[in-house]
Parts: structure tokens; C-alpha cells; sequence
């Protein structure tokens, strides 16, 4: 068992002692994980990777009754934890161009851009609640996948499936999302 594991697995006897521990261990992983989501926002993000990473934190020492099964799940969960936290921020950004208070931008172009990243996210996550309703194992392959960034192997692990079924659970999550996000954007 890995030093990240056993602290886990004693979380739920003093959850603060172990968390506080778990950080320093975690925390350049976390930070990957946020780089990689941060990179694929628009460019008038006011999260950094920083953020992202501390506000996924405090989400996760908040979870005390869950059981942790090893470091994949936890980042599994951290990963699940960076998508909320950035649709959250995405479905705010989309209420505020429909007349909350907005900042002006100086490019037409970046306000178009920033727009559309937060409607696609906004229309990813929808649909990615709709696979779960379908198929809750393909939804979470995909929050390993695209959110977590996370590898084959390490989402077997995280959801304790074999990686040939985590491969083939990833081309039916993504062919059916495409189809899904593409229907979207054609019936508008």
C-alpha cells in the first residue's frame, strides 16, 4: 500500500490529521490535473490552476463519509470535483452575458470565444448527466478521462474495471457525446 493510500484509508478516523498530511503529497498532481483543465478554458478565465486546486480540496476534505479505495479514486474524485467547480463557473459566466453584470472586454472575438467555452460546457455537462442516467460507468469513464486527465490504467483502477473495459467504454462514451453534442448544435 502507497503512502497516499494509507492516508486515505485513515481519513476516516481523524479526517483533519490526514488531510492536512495528504497535501503536501498530492497537491503537484492536483495541480497537473487543474493545468491541464485551465488550458482548455477560455482565455478570461479568473480561476488559475492555484484555485482550482484549493477550492477542489476543500471540497474533498468535505466528503468525510466517503471510503476511499486508493490514490486512483481520490483523484477520480478530484477530477469529478474540478468539473463541478468549473461548470459552476461556466453556467455563472453564461447567466451573466445574459444580462448579469459583465466586464467589458476589449476583443470581440475573446467575448465570442469565452461565450461559446462556457455554453460547451454547460451543454457537456448536460449531456454527460444524461449519459449517466444511461450508464453511469461510461459517465465516470469520462470524468477520469477528459476531467481527470487521468490514463487507461489509472481509471481502471480509480473505478475498479479492467482498462480493455475502461478502452472500449471510452469510444462509446465519446461516440455517443459527439452525437449528442453534435444533435445539439444542428437542431439550434
Amino acid at each position: 500500500m502507497d503512502e497516499i493510500t494509507a492516508i486515505l484509508r485513515e481519513s476516516t478516523d481523524n479526517p483533519d490529521a490526514a488531510y492536512d498530511k495528504l497535501m503536501p503529497l498530492v497537491y503537484n498532481k492536483l495541480r497537473n490535473i487543474a493545468g491541464m483543465r485551465m488550458n482548455k478554458e477560455s482565455l478570461g478565465h479568473t480561476f488559475s490552476k492555484t484555485d482550482l486546486v484549493h477550492e477542489a480540496y476543500i471540497k474533498l476534505v468535505d466528503i468525510n463519509q466517503l471510503k476511499w479505495q486508493g490514490r486512483a479514486h481520490f483523484y477520480a474524485v478530484a477530477s469529478r470535483c474540478m468539473r463541478r467547480i468549473l461548470i459552476d463557473y461556466a453556467r455563472k459566466k453564461n447567466s451573466q452575458k445574459r444580462g448579469g453584470k459583465q466586464e467589458p472586454l476589449t476583443y470581440l472575438d475573446h467575448l465570442f470565444s469565452a461565450h461559446k467555452q462556457a455554453k460547451w460546457l454547460i451543454d457537456l455537462d448536460m449531456a454527460l448527466d444524461e449519459l449517466a442516467d444511461r450508464n453511469e460507468r461510461l459517465a465516470q469513464v469520462v470524468e477520469c478521462r477528459y476531467f481527470g486527465e487521468m490514463q487507461i490504467d489509472e481509471t481502471a483502477k480509480a473505478l475498479n474495471i479492467s482498462p480493455a473495459t475502461v478502452k472500449r467504454d471510452w469510444k462509446k462514451a465519446k461516440g455517443w457525446l459527439y452525437h449528442r453534442l453534435r444533435s445539439d448544435i444542428t437542431s439550434k
